[in-house]
């Protein structure tokens, strides 16, 4: 679910623009003894929407990207052969999204979201009952109405705070459904971080958001498979180390997610500053997670598209997409703490949970149909460490402390740092630009 409104307009520090090509040149000019005048660390949407904004105003850069791909989070996955999204899927709030006008320059198809072919809702693999169904449909207009209206005044409130007072029944109901949303329980969402979030229409990429994002890299000197392991940023510029040696620059722009950089995988000299650190101590890792089933044979007379939701208990709540445009797939959605077990557990336990789910839903012989699982669960995927960033209550300064320039030769963006942007493709890119912007900007 999405907040309908948002505070915090960024668009002019986010658009960066036409100042771009001005700004580099007020920085002066090339730093001596440096390889590159751009350091981008991280090849996902803000690391390539930095790198092309500096390329674009005559800059030398280079991305240095840690895993064989680019694309990050976003990443399309045809290991099954069919592809599905398994990680980012939809251009959100399309109105403002950067993303509607790349896929068009790069001659891209985007689509409205697709309607489905039903929604079903199941308590322990069994259909619901359909008193309990309209009490859920109840308690998910109140979370609605509470996060678009109330004033949550001078302290910042979890989501379950906000709405504990919906009564014991009604408010775990309501909360659950940020499971499949934000991808964590409610007590760990900042309330006025998740109101600030942008809202409107969502399309999707036919051909794969993760493919799209991919494409437009093209022309971009990134170095695959360069973990970064150090960052000196004591002189007058930045060295980065990693895998295959060092790598001087005069600025860097650190484009990993939050996960990583709390994880400490990455060192730094000096220590990042105590502001830096208080800001991702304020943030942590969702963990929205997706399992793909390849599944061949009888499809049990269920229409492409159709929804079946697994609700009986928060804590094993997953959403499955059946046989999404007509492919050979069936693709479940899971968040939270559920999300991180079955991530902890492996790809076979992921599978065997889902099977025997909807083998209840469905039939025993809809064990026959499934062949393979594709899980790439971002929470221990080592250069992601959850799906996207939340705001911890309490904490709902910290994106923007976080985007601060730090000793005028580095700063850290991505979509932990978009403000209402956050948690979007869209965002990640969006922060990109103004990172490249703002270092600019600096003369150094």
């Amino acid at each position: 679910m999405n907040a309908r409104y948002a505070t915090l307009d960024r668009r002019k520090l986010l658009t960066g623009g036409s100042a771009m090509a001005a700004a580099f040149s007020i920085a002066g000019g090339r730093a001596r003894a440096a390889d590159t005048d751009v350091v981008v660390i991280g090849a996902g949407a803000a690391g390539i929407a930095a790198a092309r904004a500096v390329k674009a105003a005559g800059r030398s850069v280079t991305v240095l990207e840690a895993r064989g791909r680019v694309g990050g989070r976003a990443y399309t996955d045809a290991s099954l052969g069919p592809s599905y999204d398994a990680g980012a899927m939809f251009i959100h709030w399309a109105e403002r999204n950067p993303w509607v006008g790349l896929a068009r320059e790069l001659g891209v198809e985007t689509a409205p979201e697709p309607m489905g072919g039903g929604f079903r809702v199941f308590a322990d693999g069994r259909p619901m009952p359909d008193a309990d169904r309209r009490r859920r449909r109840d308690a998910f207009r109140q979370i609605d109405r509470r996060l678009e209206t109330v004033d949550i005044g001078s302290r910042d409130l979890s989501i379950a705070e906000l709405l504990g007072d919906l009564g014991p029944d009604m408010a775990p109901v309501a909360t659950s459904g940020l499971l499949l949303s934000i991808g964590e329980e409610s007590s760990r969402i900042s309330a006025r971080d998740y109101q600030r979030l942008w809202s409107g229409d969502d399309l999707v990429v036919p051909s794969g958001y993760g493919n799209l994002v991919a494409r437009s890299a093209a022309g971009l000197d990134i170095r695959l498979n360069e973990p970064v392991e150090a960052i000196d940023w004591s002189g007058s510029g930045v060295t980065v180390t990693s895998r295959s040696g060092t790598l001087k620059a005069r600025i860097c722009i650190l484009t990993v997610p939050v996960g990583v950089l709390k994880a400490e995988t990455i060192r730094f000299t000096p220590a990042l500053p105590a502001a830096t650190r208080d800001a991702l101590a304020g943030l942590h890792m969702g963990a929205l997670t997706k399992i793909a089933l390849k599944v061949e044979g009888d499809r049990f007379g269920i229409t492409p598209g159709a929804s079946f939701l697994e609700s009986g208990k928060p804590e094993g709540m997953i959403n499955f997409d059946m046989y999404p445009d007509g492919k050979d797939l069936v693709i479940g959605y899971c968040g939270g703490d559920f999300a991180r077990q079955l991530s902890q557990a492996g790809p076979d336990e992921a599978k065997a949970h889902a099977t025997e789910l909807l083998a209840t839903m469905i039939g025993s012989e809809f064990r026959k149909t499934v062949k393979a699982v594709s899980f790439p669960a971002w929470w221990t995927d080592p250069f992601a460490r959850g799906a996207y960033s939340v705001c911890d209550p309490g904490h709902d300064a910290a994106r923007d402390a976080l985007a601060q320039p730090i000793g005028g030769r580095l700063l850290i963006a991505g979509e932990a740092t978009a403000g209402g942007g956050a948690m979007t493709v869209g965002g990640a890119t969006l922060a990109g630009r103004a990172a490249a912007t703002t270092l600019a900007r600096l003369k150094v």
